[in-house]
């Protein structure tokens, strides 16, 4: 099975040029939505994610990253026997790059006529889940929540800079928690402010 990058992202900037590096690497890009369109209007090679687990985005795009073959890519942890094994029964490949940035709630609720109805569509729930998923498997999963971190690992996994793929997964995971931590905390804040 092919090695797999999922690109996921509100804030489009650097994307194309990722997505294009990680294609001429040998990865297979995995994307969905607005991202898909960005990176497939270049004529770069990009598979649907409902395409990818054989289930439609469905209520809306509130579910569509939120299944077995997306979590199970990320989770599975490599030379584990019984995650080979599984992963082998459900047809799974390895997502060994995860670049996702969230739906972007802060910016919404800033708007002066924002309604409750449109900040709770604006919570993202798949985003978080995979970036937690990602940075819970940094060992072998590079999660990237920030453009600035594209170049970086790319450059990092060819051997141009001196800092090793393993530490700057690492580092990221770091970020990637406290990148869900502050998002969380916004919606926790605007919410106790309007309606408690």
């Amino acid at each position: 099975m092919a090695n797999y990058a999922l690109l996921s992202v509100s804030d489009k900037t650097g994307i194309v040029d990722f997505a294009r590096s990680l294609v001429d690497y040998g990865y297979t890009i995995i994307s969905s939505g607005g991202t898909h369109s960005v990176i497939a209007a270049e004529g770069i090679p990009v598979t649907k994610v409902s395409d990818y687990t054989g289930s439609p985005e469905i209520l809306n795009g509130r579910v569509k990253t939120l299944h077995p073959k997306i979590h199970g890519g990320i989770l599975a942890q490599r030379g584990n026997p019984v995650h080979d094994m599984d992963r082998n029964a459900n047809e799974i490949g390895l997502i060994d790059i995860v670049a996702v940035n969230l739906y972007p709630f802060a910016e919404t609720v800033a708007k002066p006529d924002v309604t409750l109805a449109d900040a709770i569509e604006n919570i993202d729930i798949g985003g978080p889940s995979m970036v937690r998923s990602a940075a819970k498997n940094y060992k072998d999963v590079a999660v990237m929540t920030n453009p600035h971190q594209y170049g970086i690992y790319m450059d990092s996994i060819k051997g141009n800079l001196s800092i090793k793929p393993e530490t700057l997964r690492e580092q990221f995971m770091v970020e990637a928690f406290r990148h869900t931590a502050e998002y969380d905390t916004t919606i926790n804040r605007w919410m106790e402010d309007r309606v408690l």
